[in-house]
């Protein structure tokens, strides 16, 4: 929806036109998927299927949970900002426009997919991410026993992961990590500085086209953005007393619980 379309007279946006429910949810979205983004990665399972739940086309969803999750990223990319580098040996100065021309392509092409189409994909991409999210490092140690990737491939794969990133982008982070350790032998800790930064350049395409497109529901956005940046903060200065086995397990039984009630949705 083009952003002038959501405009009041004096130039703000009218929150008020939202139901006080769907305000209500839009904004407990955001705070738990702040939350999970900022502790254990995942926000999307959350905020994904509130957009559609308060009555956003699936596509026009994903459009709108990525712009409102995105200053979340950029807000652990800055707090990052000391420790990040490249990956074996590639820099960032490589990988950071190979993963926004990623990103800008992924984005380009949810916008051009019939909504039939990406209702009928929308519940494979979640259990893709899902079986990614819950695999979790486990994932990158079983690909690396049966293969090893030169610096050529990797480019390749990572721009592929780009792509996806800007399409749909469930479990981006636990994905491109799973590749890396195909090439680099780094613990997956030092690579998480990395990680959040690319991220943040394929989903900062994206949120360029979808905004430019006019793809982005404004209320719904905002009252989501505001509250995951607050979660993004606080809830992860509380979830950091929780074991982290806890939150992990809690982010794969919500990814699981959505990905079949969409499997239920759509077949």
């Amino acid at each position: 929806m083009p952003l002038h379309g959501w405009l009041n007279s004096n130039g703000t946006f009218p929150l008020n036109s939202l139901p006080i429910m769907h305000f209500l949810l839009l904004v407990a979205a955001g705070l738990l998927a702040g939350t999970m983004n900022a502790v254990a990665g995942g926000g999307s399972f959350v905020s994904f299927p509130i957009m559609v739940l308060v009555g956003l086309p699936p596509i026009a969803a994903n459009a709108t949970s990525t712009v409102a999750l995105f200053p979340g990223t950029i807000a652990s990319t800055w707090a990052y900002r000391e420790n990040l580098q490249g990956i074996a040996g590639i820099s960032l100065k490589v990988l950071l426009p190979i993963s926004i021309c990623g990103g800008l392509v992924g984005a380009i092409l949810l916008l051009v997919t019939p909504g039939s189409a990406f209702d009928l994909v929308i519940p494979w991409l979640l259990l893709l991410a899902t079986l990614t999210f819950a695999g979790g490092r486990h994932l990158g140690d079983w690909l690396r026993r049966y293969v090893r990737i030169g610096r050529g491939a990797f480019l390749v794969i990572q721009f592929i992961l780009s792509i996806y990133g800007g399409y749909f982008g469930g479990a981006i982070g636990l994905m491109m990590m799973a590749i890396w350790t195909l090439i680099d032998t780094a613990e997956l800790k030092a690579m998480a500085s990395t990680r959040t930064a690319l991220v943040s350049a394929t989903n900062g395409a994206a949120v360029l086209c979808f905004a430019t497109a006019g793809a982005v529901h404004w209320p719904e956005m905002l009252a989501m953005m505001v509250s995951a940046i607050a979660g993004g903060y606080y809830g992860a200065r509380f979830a950091r007393h929780l074991p982290p086995a806890v939150l992990r397990w809690f982010v794969v039984a919500l990814s699981a619980t959505v990905t079949i009630a969409f499997f239920l949705r759509r077949y």
